[in-house]
């Protein structure tokens, strides 16, 4: 029998370790990014008062385009860096949810800050 690492497991161990060591303030929300197969979805969200300040999807109804490639998550973090800085944030510290900052996830972020974050 072949004992095969539990993929899903890993990641929310991953994303534990993470949340351990960042967390959002006032000043620095934390930028949140979720990605599935077919979508991608980013949040800023200020943790010491458990508020979203802003979020972005692929799976908006406006969006139009498929939310599973590297387009799309370009797209999604232009879009959620545009509503943030309209809300006045400008610096955010990024949390990749456990994934690897790699492909979709990278592409989000560089995404963000073309559209005026900085982290």
């Amino acid at each position: 029998m072949v004992n095969r690492p539990d993929s899903k497991k890993a990641r929310a161990t991953r994303h534990l370790r993470v949340r351990g060591k960042i967390s959002g303030t006032a000043e620095r929300p934390r930028l949140c990014v979720y990605r599935s197969l077919s979508n991608i979805s980013a949040q800023i969200i200020d943790d010491v008062k458990g508020v979203t300040i802003v979020a972005a999807s692929s799976y908006e109804k406006d969006f139009g385009a498929y939310g599973g490639n590297k387009e799309a998550a370009k797209k999604v973090g232009q879009l959620v860096a545009e509503r943030a800085i309209k809300a006045g944030v400008t610096e955010v510290v990024f949390d990749r949810g456990g994934n690897i900052y790699h492909g979709r996830v990278a592409e989000l972020a560089d995404g963000a800050r073309e559209g005026g974050l900085k982290f």
